[in-house]
C-alpha cells in the first residue's frame, strides 16, 4: 500500500526514516486507507518516519518562505481573508475529516460532530483580530512620533498530542499564521491523518507554500530534532509534563519563544447547595468526555459531606448507564470510546489497581476493569480495542495525615475518578489546591456568593462554575502553575505571543528645531537634548 507522506513546501514530500504504523483503537488493527472527499482515495497504510535530514529540509523550507515575505509581510487584511477561506474550506472538508479523526483517535462520533464543525470559530475569531488590531502610540516627550508594530517571529515549531489532534493543531495554527509565522507541525504519531490533511486545506485556501509544512514523527526522534533546530524562532507544544520540561530546556538554550500546556489534576468541587442532578452531569461530560483523556479532566471529585451519598447514587446510575451504550466509534449511539493504545490502557489498570489494592481507604463504585466480549450497544467485539469504563472510586478519608493514592496526584488520562468528602469550605479549597497542576478546575453551586468566594481561591488557569470544558477562542486557556505550563492559548495574548514588537520613532520636528536642539557636539557651551 501508499505509503502516506509528510506534507513540506506545498506538496506531499517522501521521508527517509522507518513508517510509523497507524492503529484503530476501537479494533486494535492497523488501517489501510482512507477516504477522502467524494470519487478521491488516498491510501495509506503507514507513514514515514522523517529523519534529522527532513526535519532539516522541512526547518530551511519554512526559513525561506519567511524570509521571502510572501506571508510574513502580506497585508494584514491579506491573511485575514486566507483565514476566513480556510475556514470556509474546513467546513466543506467535515464528511471526510470527522470520520478519520474518529478512526485514528477512537473517539465517539458524537463528539467529533460536536468538535471539528467548531474549529472554524478559530479562523475566524483571529481573521477578525487581523482586520480590528490596533497600533500604540506611545507618550513619547518631545517633537516624536512612537508607535509599535507586531511583527512575525519567523519558524514556529508546534507539537500536538493524540487526544485532539485538529482542535488542538488549529489552535495553535490560527494566530501563528495570523501573525505572518511560517510553521512545522508535528503531530502525534498516533494520531497524525487529519492534521496532514491540513495541508491542502491551507494550500487552496492561499496559505503560500513552504509556510505550513507537517512531519509525523516520534517525540525523541523528530520533535527532538525540530525543537533543537538553530533556526526555529518559538516552540509551542500539548504535551506531558516530563515532556514539556525537556523541550523547555531545548528551546531556552536556543533562546527561543516557548509556549506550553502540559499536565492536569484539574478538581471539580460539589458544594451542598448544588443541584446534584446538573453536578453528575457536569462530572461525567468534564471526566469521561474523550475517554477521561484530556488536560482538564475532573479527576478529583471533592463532595461536601451532606451530599455525597446522594451524589454517588446519582453518579453509579449516570456511570452504567454510560457502560452500557459503549459500542463502536462510529455508532451515533455509543456513549464513549476506547483510549488511544494498549500502553495507555496498561497504565489505567495499573493506576486503578494501585489504588484499590489498599481497600481500606478506597471503595471501588463502579467500572474498574477492561471492558470486553460483545457491545450490549451494537455487539461491536470491545475485547480487540482498548475499552475502559467510567470507573469512579471513593475514598473513605482524605484528612491532613492520610496518605494519598496515586490516582489523587497522578494523571491517569483514561475514564478514572476519585471522589473525596469534605465539611467546610476551608478544607475544599485546600483539597482542590493539594495538587502540582493548575490548568482546569470546576465548581457546582447555586450559591452566586460562594461561586465569586471560591472560583478565586482555586489556583487554576481555567475554573468553571456550573460548566466544565467550556473553551472559546477569545478565552485563554493555560496553567497556572509550573506542572501545566507556561503561557497560554486563544485569546489576543495567544497572537501576541507569535509575535514580537518593532518601535517606530519618527522625529517630526523642523530642521532649524533640530540644528538648534539635537547637535550634541557643537561646540560653546548650551543644553541640548538627550534621550
Amino acid at each position: 500500500m501508499e505509503a502516506y507522506q509528510l506534507w513540506v513546501n506545498g506538496r506531499d514530500a517522501a521521508g527517509h526514516g522507518d513508517p510509523i504504523l497507524v492503529e484503530d483503537p476501537a479494533t486494535g488493527e492497523t488501517f489501510a486507507r482512507q477516504v477522502n472527499p467524494p470519487h478521491v482515495h488516498r491510501r495509506f497504510q503507514a507513514l514515514t518516519l522523517d529523519n534529522d535530514s527532513d526535519v532539516d529540509e522541512a526547518i530551511n523550507v519554512a526559513h525561506r518562505a519567511f524570509r521571502s515575505g510572501v506571508w510574513a509581510k502580506a497585508p494584514r487584511e491579506a491573511r485575514a481573508t486566507v483565514l476566513d477561506k480556510a475556514a470556509a474550506l474546513l467546513i466543506q472538508q467535515l464528511p471526510s475529516l470527522i470520520p478519520l479523526e474518529v478512526r485514528q483517535t477512537g473517539r465517539a462520533i458524537r463528539e467529533m460532530e460536536a468538535q471539528v464543525p467548531s474549529l472554524v470559530r478559530w479562523f475566524r475569531y483571529y481573521a477578525a483580530a487581523l482586520r480590528t488590531e490596533e497600533r500604540p502610540v506611545l507618550p513619547t516627550s518631545g517633537k516624536l512620533h512612537n508607535w509599535l508594530e507586531r511583527v512575525p517571529l519567523g519558524v514556529v515549531v508546534q507539537i500536538t498530542p493524540f487526544n485532539h489532534p485538529l482542535l488542538i493543531a488549529v489552535k495553535k495554527l490560527a494566530p501563528a499564521l495570523a501573525a505572518g509565522n511560517s510553521v512545522v507541525l508535528k503531530p502525534s504519531e498516533l494520531t497524525p491523518l487529519t492534521s496532514l490533511l491540513l495541508g491542502p486545506i491551507l494550500k487552496e485556501a492561499g496559505v503560500p507554500d513552504g509556510v505550513f509544512n507537517v512531519l509525523p514523527g516520534l517525540g525523541p526522534v523528530t520533535g527532538k530534532a525540530l525543537v533543537s533546530h538553530p533556526l526555529v524562532r518559538k516552540v509551542d507544544v500539548t504535551g506531558g509534563t516530563v515532556a514539556g520540561r525537556a523541550i523547555g530546556a531545548i528551546a531556552g538554550g536556543n533562546l527561543a519563544r516557548y509556549t506550553a500546556e502540559l499536565g492536569g489534576k484539574a478538581p471539580l468541587v460539589v458544594f451542598a447547595k448544588a443541584n446534584l442532578d446538573a453536578a453528575v452531569n457536569g462530572i461525567a461530560f468534564g471526566s469521561f468526555i474523550a475517554s477521561g483523556q484530556t488536560c482538564v479532566a475532573a479527576t478529583r471529585i471533592i463532595v461536601h459531606e451532606d451530599v455525597l451519598p446522594d451524589l454517588v447514587s446519582r453518579l453509579k446510575q449516570k456511570c452504567e448507564s454510560i457502560t452500557r451504550r459503549i459500542g463502536s466509534p462510529t455508532n451515533p449511539a455509543s456513549s464513549m470510546g476506547p483510549l488511544i493504545s494498549a500502553r495507555q490502557l496498561q497504565k489505567v489498570e495499573a493506576l486503578v489497581g494501585e489504588t484499590l489494592s489498599h481497600p481500606e481507604s478506597a471503595q471501588l463504585l463502579c467500572g474498574g476493569h477492561r471492558m470486553s466480549g460483545a457491545s450490549a450497544l451494537d455487539g461491536a467485539d470491545l475485547s480487540k480495542g482498548y475499552f475502559y469504563p467510567p470507573t469512579a472510586i471513593l475514598l473513605q478519608s482524605i484528612g491532613s495525615s492520610v496518605a494519598r493514592p496515586v490516582l489523587w496526584t497522578e494523571e491517569a488520562f483514561g475514564p478514572v475518578i476519585v471522589l473525596a468528602p469534605f465539611a467546610t469550605e476551608e478544607e475544599a479549597v485546600q483539597l482542590a489546591n493539594e495538587t502540582d497542576f493548575g490548568l482546569g478546575a470546576g465548581i457546582w453551586t447555586e450559591d452566586l456568593s460562594q461561586a465569586f468566594r471560591i472560583s478565586g481561591q482555586i489556583d487554576s488557569g481555567i475554573v468553571w462554575v456550573n460548566t466544565h470544558h467550556r473553551n472559546d477562542p477569545s478565552s485563554p486557556w493555560g496553567g497556572a502553575t509550573s506542572g501545566s505550563g507556561v503561557g497560554s492559548e486563544n485569546g489576543i495574548d495567544a497572537y501576541h505571543a507569535y509575535t514580537t514588537t518593532r518601535s517606530i520613532i519618527i522625529n517630526y520636528a523642523s530642521a532649524e528645531e533640530s540644528l538648534a536642539n539635537d547637535d550634541w557636539f557643537k561646540e560653546g557651551a548650551a543644553n541640548v537634548r538627550y534621550g
